[in-house]
């Protein structure tokens, strides 16, 4: 009885490994599809795009107004200065920040919290393959909410402002810069977010760690002593804001553009390896 039994498994256990194992292109294509399954992805994707733009479009009609009731001196200092910034504004970013982070956290929490996650790791036992596969998914996504956002914003600031014939175009000092700056920061986001996701794996810990960590943490920070200054740079608000925009003349402490780069990259290598390897150590 027992013979027959063990040739009948072992002639499965031979044929399912003869199975093609998934190739990492399977794996994207699977993420891909469960991210669109879900029904928050296109309202968040939405929600973000809109709030940025209705942040941007209020604050260049707002100084619009004040440059029409300003004299010469302050709007030739706006011209110069202030109709760059208006490209995409330290609001917007901060609602893209948010935004970009809620979606790469709910990417993850929502294959937790439904136990689907269990049903894809019996069939796919690779689960770094897995994590990384939705990881690159969720990256190209939000680059594409970044890039799309930032061009969107720029266009409708402009817009708004040539009204006024101040309006700048892409090769004006500094535009580029700050256009790719907050292109940047979606996918970032996404990436804490999911790394939160990973390691928290309960919804409302996860959503409150995100904004608190993405917003709240830098916006408390004092910037009057070395410490806090030098923590405040490794946020990413500040390293958007050290890329897109000049540093104050009165900064006590000035770092690089190179800097903020390399604290952009930090934040996006740490959280990803978070996502994709930590569970591998952790029971379902």
């Amino acid at each position: 009885m027992t013979a027959p039994k063990t040739t009948r498994m072992t002639a499965v256990s031979n044929v399912a490994s003869l199975e093609p194992k998934p190739r990492f292109s399977d794996l994207f294509a699977a993420e891909w599809i469960k991210l669109w399954s879900l029904r928050s992805t296109p309202w968040a994707l939405v929600a973000t795009v809109a709030l940025v733009l209705t942040t941007t479009i209020t604050g260049a009609l707002g100084d619009l107004q004040n440059y029409q009731q300003s004299d010469e001196a302050q709007r030739a200092y706006f011209r110069m200065f202030g109709a760059p910034v208006e490209s995409f504004s330290t609001g917007a970013a901060t609602l893209l920040i948010i935004g970009a982070g809620a979606i790469g956290a709910v990417t993850v929490l929502s294959e937790y919290t439904s136990g689907m996650i269990r049903t894809t790791f019996t069939v796919v036992p690779a689960r770094s393959s897995v994590m990384a596969a939705k990881v690159a998914v969720v990256a190209v996504v939000t680059i594409a909410l970044g890039v799309g956002v930032a061009l969107a914003s720029f266009g409708a600031a402009q817009g708004i402002l040539s009204g006024q014939h101040v309006a700048v175009g892409f090769g004006y000092w500094g535009v580029m810069r700050l256009l790719v700056a907050s292109a940047v920061i979606a996918p970032v986001s996404a990436l804490v977010g999911m790394g939160l996701a990973a390691a928290i794996r309960h919804s409302v810990l996860t959503i409150v760690a995100t904004i608190a960590l993405l917003f709240v943490l830098p916006s408390m920070l004092n910037s009057d002593k070395h410490l806090t200054v030098s923590i405040r740079h490794m946020t990413i608000p500040q390293a958007w804001e050290r890329i897109g925009h000049e540093p104050s003349v009165t900064e006590h402490w000035p770092w690089t553009v190179g800097g903020a780069c390399i604290v952009l990259g930090a934040w996006a290598l740490v959280a990803a390896a978070m996502a994709i390897f930590i569970p591998n150590h952790r029971d379902q």
